[in-house]
Parts: C-alpha cells; sequence; structure tokens
C-alpha cells in the first residue's frame, strides 16, 4: 500500500528528485497493534534530516496523521516514509522545488527477525566499504548504492548481516542495523561522525546503557576489537535488537547485553 501526496497511488513523476538525484530522506518504522513504534521519534529524525538536507518540508501534522491512519488497519508490519525535495527543473539546483513529496507505504513484517532473536545472527565482513562524509554522515539519506552493494555481496555468503568498514577501516555498522559489542561492563559503539547512519535503536540503546551498570563508548575501532568482544549485538527500529553468535570463525555465546536490552526495546515500542 502505497501513500504519495494523500493520495492512493503508486506512480511517482520522473521529475521527482527522489528518482532523479536521490535527493531525499526517509526512516523505516514498526507497526505493533495499530500503532507506529517510536512514532514521535521517526517524525523528529525525519525533520532533523530535511533541515539537514535543506528540504523546506513543513507539513508535519499532516504526515504524522497519514503515518497513524496507515498504521491502524495492521497488527504487526512495516511502515516506511519518505521525503523527497519534490519535482522541479533538470540539473542540480532545487530552487524551482516548491512542493517536497511525501510517499508513505505499508509491508509485511519480515518474519526472520523472529528466529533472528531466538538464534542470533552470523556476520560477515564486506568487502564494500563507506566512503567517509561528515556533511551526511547520521542521516538516513536516499543515496543507499553502497548498502545495494553492501546486500549484493552478502546475498552470495551465507552469513546473516554483514560487518561494514568505512574507507579507513573503522568498524561503522551492518548493512541495515548498529552494533555494539561488549567487554566486561564496557559497551562500544562505532562513532558515526565519518559514515553510518545513527539508527533510532541505536539511539535508544544508548539513552538505556547511560543509566545501567553498564558504560557506554562510541569509538573508532577495527576489526580486531570486534572479535577480542565478549558479546556482540546489532540493532534497527524493527528487531529491534538481535544477539550476534559469530563472525567469521569467532563464537560468542554470551547473552548479558542483550538481555539486558532486549526487554526495554520490546515495552517502549508504541511509545
Amino acid at each position: 500500500m502505497f501513500l504519495i501526496n494523500g493520495q492512493r497511488k503508486t506512480m511517482l513523476p520522473a521529475s521527482d528528485r527522489a528518482t532523479q538525484f536521490g535527493d531525499g530522506c526517509f526512516t523505516t518504522a514498526r507497526i505493533l497493534n495499530g500503532k507506529v513504534c517510536f512514532h514521535a521519534t521517526h517524525i523528529l529524525r525525519l525533520q532533523a534530516n530535511c533541515e539537514k538536507l535543506f528540504i523546506p518540508f513543513t507539513s508535519w501534522e499532516v504526515l504524522s496523521e497519514e503515518m497513524t491512519q496507515l498504521a491502524a488497519g495492521e497488527r504487526d508490519g512495516v511502515l516506511k516514509v519518505i521525503i523527497s525535495r519534490g519535482s522541479g527543473g533538470r540539473g542540480y539546483s532545487g530552487s524551482a522545488c516548491h512542493v517536497p513529496t511525501r510517499i508513505l507505504s505499508v509491508s509485511a513484517y519480515p518474519a526472520h527477525y523472529h528466529r533472528w532473536r531466538e538464534e542470533g545472527v552470523t556476520l560477515t565482513l564486506s568487502p564494500i566499504r563507506l566512503g567517509r562524509n561528515p556533511m551526511l554522515a547520521g542521516i538516513k539519506h536516499l543515496n543507499r548504492l553502497e548498502q545495494v552493494l553492501i546486500r549484493t555481496h552478502l546475498e552470495q555468503t551465507d552469513a546473516d548481516e554483514a560487518l561494514v568498514l568505512d574507507s579507513e577501516g573503522f568498524i561503522t555498522e551492518c548493512c541495515a542495523a548498529n552494533l555494539f559489542w561488549r567487554q566486561g561492563s564496557d559497551v562500544f559503539t562505532p562513532k558515526l561522525d565519518q559514515a553510518g547512519v545513527n539508527g533510532i535503536m541505536r539511539q535508544f540503546c544508548m539513552q538505556q546503557l547511560a543509566h545501567s551498570g553498564f558504560r557506554v563508548v562510541e569509538v573508532n575501532a577495527t576489526e580486531d576489537a570486534l572479535l577480542a568482544a565478549d558479546e556482540v549485538v546489532v540493532c534497527n527500529a524493527l528487531m529491534p535488537v538481535v544477539p550476534v553468535r559469530a563472525c567469521g570463525q569467532q563464537r560468542w555465546a554470551s547473552r548479558e547485553l542483550y538481555h539486558y536490552l532486549a526487554p526495554l526495546c520490546e515495552q517502549t515500542r508504541t511509545s
């Protein structure tokens, strides 16, 4: 199901800058029992990203209501919201774009996430590295070609997710998730000031860890740091948090961090 600027249709003008340049941003939320999980947080993310990209979107109340309406008929699903600069002009300049485009879609919840939470996942090191760009680092813009290539390679392996480095060799994220690793009571997560997406669930987990017995630290670290960890978990707004059982030959059995985060992530889904 798609909703484009309030109309139920699936056709987007070829002139829209989402198709021309990937000029926009998006967020992906879980629908649970007819409600959008972390609804307000997803709106705040879109607002921050539009500001960063200089997209003059103002219809936030309309968008929020559309999100609520689309979720109302779903027990368990996925809501994706895209905002593009809209249509106007031929070249890179967006000066002729006066009305941003909002695109909402609903799809089924990925069934494998239930199994992943029970069994854990395996990672493989991706040969595709993320380019560093501090201007765009952290935000979920529409330029996802790197992730498409990462996913394409991942599908040629037996692993569930990819361990992704940036162009300098630092751990950044997974293909579609953020990650944390634990050594004792210290929990580490990659700095995302040069590349990667600062996911909503990553932010939530960091908030929870700040008030726990764990010490959370953002770091620039290489693959060796992850392999030396006592435990690894990955997260995104849909999972919401999943244990990692292996990366290459390295195996992890500990679930201490996972068992701390999982109930907190589940309890606050519809906030």
